[in-house]
């Protein structure tokens, strides 16, 4: 990728404002400018000895322009990336985060690198500030002067054109915690990708990860925060409501067992066994919240219930196998 740049003045101008408040950076680079016309002179070198020795004088020459140096340090990270030496290309990839944060082509282009490396933990900073940066697009305010329409319009272009770039991000978070053997560093991870990619379409697999992992662990009160916050994004979330059904279930605090019911119930209203359409995972799901229902009807010495639950909750898991 040799160069991102824009030829008209006029769409620096125009887009700049809104690139801003939506706090995704786009390095702009004007037409005709000396940074311009330093960057074509180093495009037409065909030696790459040379053209890294080009592009560092070109950080030194232009060292005031923020957009500038955030440009010529990520081409350098991808030079260093193409010979092989990572490290080298990580480093000039920081050095053009420095200057562009939210950056998302700079932020996949780190996200790579740490792949390359088996840096679980790199991928997930990069990968999780991209998913914020990316999310930031909606949450900015909109300005004076524009219908909801025209605005609305802006974000939906802005977040097509960085679409592609969020769920490579996303997909590297989730491959980062699928991967993570340590169990500590995956739950870290997961609240992490919770926060940054909150309508994942790996919600579930990664709610599914959360109970693995807290349950060696064995933290109920981180289990039952993440359990909560998730629910909080989606209150659909099957294993979400599923974990938090079983956590309350075997918890002593007042109201616990309450807890434990309603999202039981949830989880049986949402998963719809009974319908011709439920598919092994639903009945599954059904079989299991049946059960933790009648486990918590048993502590609340409800006997014939508890019975009745734990009967339908065998009858599903056997219809499974």
């Amino acid at each position: 990728m040799e160069r991102i740049r824009c030829h008209a003045l006029v769409l620096a101008i125009v887009l700049l404002p809104l690139i801003c408040r939506a706090q995704v950076d786009r390095i702009v680079i004007a037409a005709g400018t000396p940074e311009d016309q330093a960057l074509q002179a180093i495009s037409n070198e065909q030696d790459g000895q040379k053209k890294v020795r080009l592009y560092e004088d070109f950080l030194q020459k232009f060292a005031s322009n923020p957009a500038a140096v955030a440009y010529g340090n990520w081409q350098l990270s991808q030079y260093y990336q193409g010979t092989g030496d990572l490290q080298k290309a990580g480093s000039y990839g920081d050095k053009a985060l420095a200057g562009a944060p939210h950056n998302l082509d700079i932020l996949v282009s780190q996200t790579n690198l740490a792949q390359q490396m088996k840096d679980n933990a790199k991928i997930m900073e990069y990968a999780t500030r991209g998913g914020e940066a990316y999310n930031s697009i909606a949450k900015q305010p909109k300005p004076e002067g524009i219908s909801d329409e025209e605005f609305a319009r802006q974000l939906d272009e802005q977040k097509t054109v960085t679409k592609s770039s969020y769920e490579f991000l996303e997909t590297a978070a989730f491959n980062a915690i699928a991967d993570e053997k340590d169990a500590k560093k995956r739950m870290s991870y997961i609240e992490h990708f919770t926060t940054a990619f909150p309508d994942s379409r790996f919600q579930e697999q990664v709610a599914q990860y959360a109970m693995y992992t807290l349950g060696p662990i064995n933290d109920s009160a981180r289990l039952l925060a993440y359990g909560e916050k998730t629910v909080a994004n989606n209150p659909n979330s099957v294993p979400a409501l599923l974990l938090l059904a079983n956590a309350y279930v075997d918890e002593s605090k007042p109201g616990s067992i309450s807890k434990a019911v309603s999202y039981s119930q949830k989880v049986i209203a949402l998963a719809k066994a009974n319908s011709p359409e439920a598919d092994r995972s639903s009945k599954l799901s059904s079989g299991v919240a049946h059960s933790t229902l009648g486990y918590a009807y048993m502590k609340q010495d409800k006997t014939a219930a508890a019975h009745n639950r734990a009967e339908i909750g065998i009858w599903f898991a056997e219809g499974t196998r």
